[in-house]
This record gives structure tokens, sequence and C-alpha cells, in this order.
């Protein structure tokens, strides 16, 4: 999806998604092509078929385990972020949750999204009762570790092999934060 030429102000809403209303699926799969296309795929280095999109959007709407957070920019879904816990056989690990598939498309950058899906999910994992928030990120996501650490997340690691992209390793950093401070 194309941005608009708009005449009134931009409305952004951020939402833990929790059933797909009429259009979220392909604003969703179209918002998450677009920030692959970007670099910023999540793993994808090109957009896999729009079936294996809906799949795995559809999929991860039934795992309990999983908070699909989605931001709006008028309407239309332009960026998400999964907050994951772990599973309940985990008990030593049943504070810790992590953030993954953080993404804003670029034609829907530069309205706080980002910030807004960040800030709604540790509230969230607070009132789940987590206590510590982990991520990963490349090292070549500047705008994304500069907003992590904005926001508090402590980098504890560095891995020069984080993933292997176009022929070359390409590094990546490690964050928590603490939610009881």
């Amino acid at each position: 999806m194309a941005p608009l030429d708009h005449e009134m102000p931009i409305s952004v809403e951020i939402e833990e998604l929790t059933e797909f209303r009429e259009g979220d699926l392909e604003n969703l799969c179209d918002a998450t092509e677009a920030a692959i296309l970007a670099g910023g795929g999540f793993g994808w280095l090109e957009p896999p078929s729009r079936d294996t999109l809906e799949a795995y959007w559809r999929g991860i709407m039934m795992i309990p385990q999983k908070h699909l957070f989605v931001g709006r920019l008028d309407g239309v879904i332009g960026g998400s972020l999964q907050l994951s816990r772990r599973p309940g056989n985990n008990e030593a690990q049943a504070t810790v949750g992590t953030f993954t598939t953080n993404f804003v498309a670029p034609w829907a950058r530069g309205h706080g999204i980002a910030t807004g899906l960040i800030v709604q999910a540790e509230a969230t994992a607070k009132e789940l009762g987590l206590k510590v928030l982990t991520l990963d990120v490349r090292n070549t996501q500047e705008a994304a570790i500069k907003l992590y650490d904005n926001l508090g997340y402590k980098c504890w690691g560095v891995n020069s092999r984080y993933a292997f992209i176009d022929g070359e390793w390409v590094g990546g950093m490690y964050y928590n934060k603490d939610l009881t401070k």
C-alpha cells in the first residue's frame, strides 16, 4: 500500500490484534513485503509468496504465547511487533518475554508507530507479569538500534556472524530491558 495524499491530520493507532478485521491480513502482508524489500524483513531477504505470508500471520494469531501488536496509519496496518512469552513448561523463564517481527513499512515511518508499538507491548508485558524483555537486531538497523537505546534497552552482546546476507556476514546485537525499574 502506498501512502495517500492527506489534507487531514494523519491518524496513528496502536493496538493488540486479536482477530483480523476486513483488509487487515492484506494490509499486514503488504506492510511486511515493503519492510522486507527495504531490508528489515525479520529473517526474510526476499518477500515470500503471498500464501506463505498469509499462513505465517494466521499462524501467529493461533499461538497463545504470542501477542501481535500493529500500528495503523489512517486505519491501514503499517507495522507490527510480536511479544512472545515462554511456554508454560518453562517455569525458570516465565517472567521473560521476547520482541520479534518489529517493523514499520517505509511508507508509514516517521509517525511514531515504532515507538508506539514498543510502548504498548511493554505495557502488556507488565500486565502479564513479565519482568524482562529481550530482543535482537541486525547492526545494520541503525534507526531501530537508536530507538531501543532511547527507550532504555541495554545491549548485552554482539555477534559478528548474526546473519548471512548477499554472501557476507552481518553483525547483530542483543538487548534486554528490566521492566521492574
